[in-house]
């Protein structure tokens, strides 16, 4: 089984249909596609290529820093947010880590690299549409050096409020557990970001995807804000010239783009109304989400569903690997109106 979504090359070659007749739900990026302005960014920076990144990825940073509201002394940019997620695990070495179940798979998977590392995990209830319970939270964080919380979860779409995301970091700090807020999703509801809170919380780590909000998977592009007594380490571990220099321009110039962003969010909750009404209409259960994409009870198995959707050139995420869930579920990303009304043409008739 794939580990995760958007693995169109494979379904390409193995269908034998064109790449560009794929309709990709399994990966939850902004289906406005990459922003003009960075399309034309890039092509005015191909002779970049001839020379070596900036190691520093000095003028993004300089660009984060504003978008954000934070000092550029705390922020460190990465080929995605998955590196950074290793990078942060490598680098501060936690022995006793809390991840909550159903989430990215990565987190566990960055810890298990570590010699003699324990998971812990904290699992949220279909019974409570998998939602964070805080305080229990709090209670399992104690004794672990590391938690993550991803917010918006994936793959569930669940959100915890800014308010009480920081009642767990408060909990964080008197207990001295790193704190690591995957905020990946979060440019959906960019209120309910903690981002600007790390200076008051130093055992606070956010990290945060360009790829998702921008779509620029291909490229890779990341950043996250680290305390700077705390940072000093974790860039000691990075690799130089992860950032391409390509990437770096796309991300100064997708920061800078409000249009695209204001577009994005009159067209997405155009197309979740749709398919909120589309989901009720053919009693398929939805996990209310506050990203990109909804997790969806299927009426038989997820395997068997994504794999007739996948026949028909339509890829859906088989969830079933995903620790908390069972065989019965698929994430479904929000796409345009004619591929989300396909998508629930053919639910119809599975």
């Amino acid at each position: 089984m794939v580990g995760h979504g958007g693995d169109v090359y494979a379904a390409s070659r193995e269908l034998g249909i064109p790449l560009d007749r794929i309709i990709d739900f399994s990966a939850s990026i902004n289906p406005l596609g990459t922003p003009r302005s960075v399309q034309d960014e890039l092509r005015r920076n191909l002779g970049r290529l001839r020379h070596y990144p900036d190691i520093s990825s000095t003028e993004l940073t300089g660009e984060v820093s504003k978008s954000i509201g934070v000092s550029p002394e705390s922020i460190i940019c990465g080929n995605g947010s998955t590196e950074l997620i290793y990078l942060v695990v490598r680098a501060l070495q936690p022995k006793r880590v809390l991840v909550t179940a159903p989430a990215f798979s990565e987190y566990e998977n960055a810890v298990h690299v570590l010699s003699g590392s324990r998971i812990r995990r904290f699992t949220m209830l279909e019974k409570d549409n998998f939602k964070l319970d805080v305080d229990a939270f709090i209670k399992a964080a104690k004794g672990c050096d590391m938690a993550f919380i991803c917010n918006p979860n994936n793959p569930t779409g669940g959100l915890v409020s800014a308010s009480n995301m920081l009642r767990i970091a408060q909990a964080a700090e008197e207990s001295g557990c790193c704190l690591v807020v995957d905020e990946a999703f979060i440019d959906f509801v960019p209120d309910e970001s903690v981002i600007r809170k790390v200076s008051e919380y130093p055992s606070l780590i956010v990290i945060r995807s360009m790829t998702k909000f921008y779509a620029l998977s291909g490229l890779r592009l990341g950043y996250a804000v680290i305390n700077p007594a705390r940072l000093d380490l974790v860039r000691s571990h990075k690799e130089p010239w992860t950032v391409n220099s390509l990437a770096q321009a796309a991300g100064v110039v997708a920061l800078r783009d409000d249009d695209y962003k204001k577009r994005t969010f009159t067209f997405l909750a155009k197309e979740k109304e749709f398919l909120e009404k589309g989901f009720r209409r053919l009693d398929i259960q939805y996990v209310p989400s506050r990203a990109n994409f909804y997790l969806l009870k299927a009426a038989g198995t997820a395997y068997n569903i994504s794999v007739r959707l996948r026949e028909k050139g339509i890829l859906v995420r088989d969830c079933s690997n995903f620790m908390g869930l069972d065989g019965s579920y698929i994430r479904a990303a929000v796409r345009t109106r004619r591929e989300n009304s396909r998508l629930l043409r053919e639910l119809t008739v599975l």
